[in-house]
């Protein structure tokens, strides 16, 4: 509903003041839950932050680890000890946070393998191979580990976005557009009823005169 929708009546400016008072209360709760957003985000934020870090400081290891491999074996050898390849199951939930679905990982399969698990003959692998296999599980491990806060992190700051331009468009267009309507129509209200009141004391005049 527009003021500009409403009649120019008494009743037409209760329902457009109502419907200012549920725009304004609109923007304050979208308030609150941009504040509450962000304390989310800032509590979230630093656990994203050093999980990230982990995540390449393992992963620089992890690409030293093959270069030294590389060095040692080549890339067909490396290739050689790769397979068998493998699958890895995850299981994931998703749990709420203010109306933001935000995945967790519940439980997924074992990463990190001996060389008895890894189905490769020790003695031909060599160290450095089976320390780049070791680098890279414990790699995957930690990108496991961190893809759920990571994604809090990110979600949230998209709803916090959302919610300061819900904000901003209540608060710097619709407010003042809806204000400015409402203040027309009680000036054309008013002006309706000093012309009626004029009429009515014209008529009250000639029917004095007449009498």
């Amino acid at each position: 509903m527009s003021v500009r929708s409403v009649p120019p009546t008494r009743s037409g400016l209760v329902r457009a003041s109502a419907q200012l008072g549920r725009v304004q209360k609109g923007r304050e709760l979208l308030n609150r839950k941009r504040e509450a957003l962000i304390t989310e985000l800032f509590k979230s934020a630093r656990p994203a932050l050093n999980a990230r870090q982990e995540v390449e400081e393992r992963a620089t290891e992890a690409y030293r680890a093959l270069l030294h491999a590389l060095a040692a074996h080549g890339q067909s050898s490396l290739e050689t000890y790769a397979w068998p390849g493998r699958e890895i199951t995850v299981e994931l939930e998703h749990r709420q946070i203010w109306g933001i679905a935000v995945p967790s990982v519940v439980s997924h399969s074992p990463i990190q393998r001996t060389l008895t698990a890894r189905e490769t003959a020790a003695p031909s692998v060599g160290p450095a191979a089976a320390q780049t296999a070791t680098e890279f599980e414990r790699l995957v491990d930690l990108v496991l580990e961190a893809l759920p806060k990571e994604q809090l992190v990110r979600r949230l700051g998209d709803a916090l976005a959302k919610a300061t331009r819900q904000v901003n468009t209540l608060q710097l267009r619709v407010e003042p557009t809806l204000t400015a309507e409402l203040r027309a129509l009680r000036r054309m209200l008013e002006e309706r009823e000093r012309d009626e009141r004029s009429r009515l004391r014209h008529v009250l005049r000639r029917r004095k005169d007449a009498g």
